[in-house]
Parts: C-alpha cells; sequence; structure tokens
C-alpha cells in the first residue's frame, strides 16, 4: 500500500441524532452488512449497537470492566468480561470477518501480541487509536515540559489507562513488523472528521489527531 493511502469520507453514514462519535462512523463504513464481527473492548457497545443496527451485523463483544459489560447486557448486546491482552489466544483462527479494536491499543500491556490475536482470529481488523504524534501533543511536551491533556487524551497522566502511547507512524511501522497488510486508512482532525485529501504518513502524524485502520494479514 502507498504511503499515502486513505479513507475516502464521501458517503459516510450520518447520525439523526448528532450524537454518534464520528470514528464511530467511520469504522461502520468499513464493516460489509451482516458480518461477524468481534469488538474487544467494546465499552458500552455503542459501536457494537451501532454496526446491529445499521449492518445487521452477528456481533459479539469483550470488555474489561463490570460496568461496560452491564451497559452492554441491558441494551441487549452479547458481551463477555474478558481482557485483551490474555483472553484473546482462546478464540480459533478466522472466528469473525472482523475484530475490531476501538481506542484500545494504547491501554494493553502487549500491543503486538495483541495485534497478532486480531489478524489471526478476524479476516480483518480495524483498530483505531489516539495519535501521540499530533502537533499539540508535541507542543505541550516542548514548551511546557508536561504530559499532554487533550479531547482525544483527557486524563491526566496519573489517571491514564494509557500504558504505551503511540503515534501513526509508529502504528504504521508495528504493521509493517506483525506482516500487517493496510487495505485502508484515514486520519481524524481535531472535529473527528477524516481528512479529506491523501497525505503522507508523516504529515497525518502532525495534525491528524486519530487513525483509523483496516487491515488484513499479508
Amino acid at each position: 500500500m502507498s504511503a499515502t493511502a486513505s479513507l475516502a469520507p464521501a458517503g459516510l453514514p450520518q447520525d439523526a441524532t448528532g450524537s454518534t462519535r464520528i470514528d464511530h462512523l467511520v469504522m461502520l463504513n468499513l464493516v460489509e452488512p451482516g458480518s461477524r464481527v468481534l469488538d474487544v473492548g467494546c465499552g458500552d457497545g455503542s459501536l457494537l449497537a451501532l454496526l446491529r443496527d445499521r449492518r445487521g451485523v452477528d456481533g459479539r463483544g469483550i470488555e474489561l470492566s463490570r460496568e461496560g459489560v452491564n451497559a452492554c447486557l441491558a441494551h441487549g448486546l452479547p458481551v463477555i468480561q474478558g481482557d485483551a491482552d490474555t483472553d484473546l489466544a482462546a478464540y480459533p483462527d478466522d472466528a469473525f470477518d472482523y475484530v475490531i479494536l476501538s481506542q484500545t491499543i494504547q491501554a494493553t500491556r502487549q500491543p503486538k501480541v495483541v495485534l497478532e490475536h486480531l489478524l489471526r482470529i478476524g479476516r480483518r481488523a480495524i483498530v483505531s487509536f489516539p495519535n501521540f504524534g499530533h502537533w499539540r501533543v508535541r507542543s505541550e511536551l516542548l514548551l511546557r515540559g508536561r504530559m499532554p491533556v487533550t479531547d482525544t487524551l483527557p486524563d491526566p497522566w496519573y489517571e491514564t489507562p494509557n500504558i504505551h502511547h503511540c503515534t501513526i507512524r509508529d502504528f504504521v511501522g508495528l504493521c509493517r513488523l506483525v506482516g500487517a497488510r493496510i487495505e485502508r486508512a484515514s486520519a481524524l482532525d481535531a472535529s473527528g472528521h477524516p481528512m479529506r485529501f491523501a497525505l503522507p504518513w508523516w504529515v497525518w502524524n502532525l495534525v491528524g489527531t486519530q487513525g483509523v485502520f483496516l487491515l488484513r494479514r499479508g
């Protein structure tokens, strides 16, 4: 894949209430209707519910927090309590069409191992994460000498669940390391919308607040 591969924003599903996270709509646009989907670290199940209602997927979820599992079950979502770092090994190869890891890889203890499991379990993997290479993050470190607090990194350093911050370029390097093929990719701007131009990775790394990647085994 070229270094300027992009996810075209045209035709993104629109949310009638305006309350759905835009990155969720971007991921929704990557999933074929009727697919088998595993959402790892699914939180309160908002993305899984969106996929069920808009794409008619056969969806399952794993969530670490009991509160998140309870919220999912209350909305009729088949979610179990589990840990991405330890429980993905129990899933067989090619068990799902898509395995999704949304805003979670930076909170895992072994991101490389987790990504390898995603690619093994699913025919494709969708991964999104906050970009620690964004210019505002860099300026906070450079000018103030402090760990940044931004819209995509909202917690102070002593409360953040993130233990492996990465940049878009870091993630591209990890994909190469594990032999993942990048089928589509997008950087989201400060408002959460996909950037509308195909740009080199270093530009996305500087101005993108989040990365969203569609991967498959190489």
